[in-house]
């Protein structure tokens, strides 16, 4: 009898400890939930005292207060970094300039999307090789641009013709800028506000912002990205709570008002929009 009775307590002690509940009811119970930002202006960064803001960071902070978290602990990484770290469980959900797409859409569950933009290309004042668009980069054999490791315009840019050998990778923005800084790029390409916040914060008049850049047609379609949080795919009660609460951010106005102070505007906010629509659901 000793010995079932002790039986009955292990497999229920066992039971217990392996139900560990959702993310969402850890998060709260908690009090705080990890959060995976790349470290790109104007989404997720630091500013010089150490605190950790932008875009994402912002709106995942009020979101998930509302949502009963009290403490939101943010990780800076490499874009590259994001998912792999969302799997591994060393963050809870991943977000800051990671656009929806059907790949994307394959690995972790997505939110529904915060904003809408396009991308930007940068270079040497006045523009020496006249590049306007990616068809420009990939028709001259001696420009070279650089472009964030995992980022989406990777295979924008080997769609519009551009070989690999002259798309270099780098860790962050700072680094893309150091590199057409020191000439062993011609060009760098990331979304408009990132690309504006870097050189605002470079003010090197070296390097200009190409105006009349020409948005990159992949497979008959202009692209234009949704950028949104991210989660583990089980996390769907997660990611249903973090929706209902955009969705009130986007119909009171609180939602721009972010947007625009990170250098958004109206234009980049997302409409109607859905995480399903984008990933062919």
């Amino acid at each position: 009898m000793v010995v079932l009775v002790l039986s009955v307590m292990m497999v229920v002690l066992l039971a217990a400890c392996g139900d560990k509940g959702s993310t969402l009811d850890r998060a709260i119970e908690q009090g705080y939930i990890t959060v995976g930002f790349a470290n790109e202006k104007p989404y997720a960064y630091k500013e010089a005292n150490g605190e950790l803001t932008g875009e994402a960071v912002e709106i995942a902070r009020v979101i998930l207060e509302r949502l009963g978290i009290k403490e939101m602990r943010g990780e800076l990484t490499e874009f590259g970094s994001l998912v792999a770290g969302l799997q591994a469980d060393r963050f809870d959900l991943i977000t800051a300039g990671m656009f929806i797409n059907p790949d994307r859409c394959s690995a972790v569950l997505f939110a529904n999307p915060e904003y809408s933009i396009g991308e930007a290309l940068a270079v040497k004042q006045g523009n020496p090789m006249e590049l306007g668009s990616y068809e420009d980069i990939a028709k001259n054999e001696q420009a070279k641009v650089a472009v964030m490791t995992g980022a989406v315009e990777i295979g924008y840019m080997e769609k519009s013709g551009i070989p690999a050998d002259r798309i270099v990778q780098v860790p962050d923005q700072a680094s893309a800028i150091s590199a057409l800084q020191a000439d062993r790029v011609q060009a760098i390409t990331m979304t408009g506000p990132s690309l504006q916040a870097m050189l605002d914060s470079a003010s090197d008049d070296s390097i200009e912002r190409v105006a009349d850049f020409e948005q990159p047609v992949i497979d008959g379609e202009s692209v234009r990205g949704y950028g949104a949080t991210a989660f583990r795919q089980a996390d769907t009660e997660f990611q249903e709570a973090y929706n209902a609460e955009l969705e009130k951010m986007k119909e009171s106005g609180e939602l721009l008002e972010i947007l625009q102070a990170f250098g958004f505007t109206e234009e980049e906010l997302p409409g109607e929009m859905t995480a399903a629509a984008l990933c062919g659901e």
